[in-house]
């Protein structure tokens, strides 16, 4: 897909087969009318895979996320151009509600989840698209931490354990894609590790397709079949997973290691930035 290390964006957009549940076109997104935070940014997601898409905090990676689930408007933000195709279908229009029952759900960044209802109805809340069609059991089943905290108030659980109800909140719409915004933020390491488990196993086991905006490069890498990394509100490197965690830059601005494998001082990454080679 990549002639070695990851291909700048400039050059050619990464192979990804033809099998594409969600495509960004070209997407530009403008806040209170005035601020441009997305410009053309364009990304796939292939049926079946994992996509990690990294980037530094400002880049724009929360808003592509509002973009694909229609949450703009929440913020004073619209899509001014461009197109968000999910299986084929134009919604870059549509409300969220029927982004929802198409098969998006959003994992949002902090977990949100209500606090004073308890895990169980959280759950309920979360199965408001499908009513009674709703699979509690599967959840659990994945989840089996939340069958025994069911009737726990969520405001009381851990981080760790609010992560879980996030996510098995967002499993109750029975999404097709699932978005996880910063899934390991402001986790302890033990619960980070079980948290990329989590994702591995939603696509291994669940068959699910995900789009996963994460600061941790290192583990996003691990657990994704490819990624995108974005600059400024568009898309600036694309490859395989294996193929960006070899990247220099990729190693030298998300994954913290020079050229020679060691840790660079503040000041010499400074002076990188001047020089970084998608630029």
């Amino acid at each position: 897909m990549t002639s070695g290390r990851g291909t700048p964006m400039s050059d050619r957009e990464p192979a990804v087969g033809t099998d594409k549940l969600l495509t960004v076109d070209n997407v530009e997104v403008i806040y209170d009318e005035v601020i441009l935070v997305l410009r053309g940014m364009s990304l796939v997601v292939p049926r079946g895979e994992v996509v990690a898409l990294l980037g530094s905090n400002g880049a724009g990676k929360s808003t592509t996320l509002k973009a694909i689930t229609g949450l703009l408007p929440t913020e004073h933000g619209a899509v001014t151009d461009g197109t968000v195709t999910f299986d084929g279908a134009d919604i870059t229009r549509a409300e969220p509600a029927e982004r929802v029952r198409r098969g998006i759900a959003l994992v949002m960044e902090g977990r949100r989840v209500f606090e004073h209802l308890t895990v169980h109805e959280n759950l309920v809340a979360g199965a408001y698209t499908r009513g009674v069609a709703a699979d509690f059991d599967r959840v659990y089943g994945f989840l089996p931490r939340l069958a025994g905290l069911r009737g726990r108030v969520a405001g009381y659980l851990s981080g760790g354990e609010q992560q879980m109800l996030a996510i098995g909140r967002a499993l109750m719409s029975d999404p097709r894609l699932l978005l996880l915004d910063e899934p390991s933020l402001g986790l302890a390491p033990l619960l980070v590790d079980e948290m990329f488990d989590i994702v591995r196993r939603l696509n291994t086991d669940l068959g699910l397709t995900a789009l996963l905006v994460e600061q941790n490069a290192r583990r996003a890498l691990a657990v994704a079949h490819r990624g995108y990394v974005m600059e400024s509100g568009r898309i600036v490197l694309a490859g395989t997973a294996a193929d960006l965690a070899d990247n220099p830059d990729v190693k030298e601005f998300y994954l913290g290691l020079g050229e020679a494998g060691g840790r660079r001082s503040y000041r010499d990454v400074k002076h990188y930035k001047r020089r970084k080679r998608w630029l």
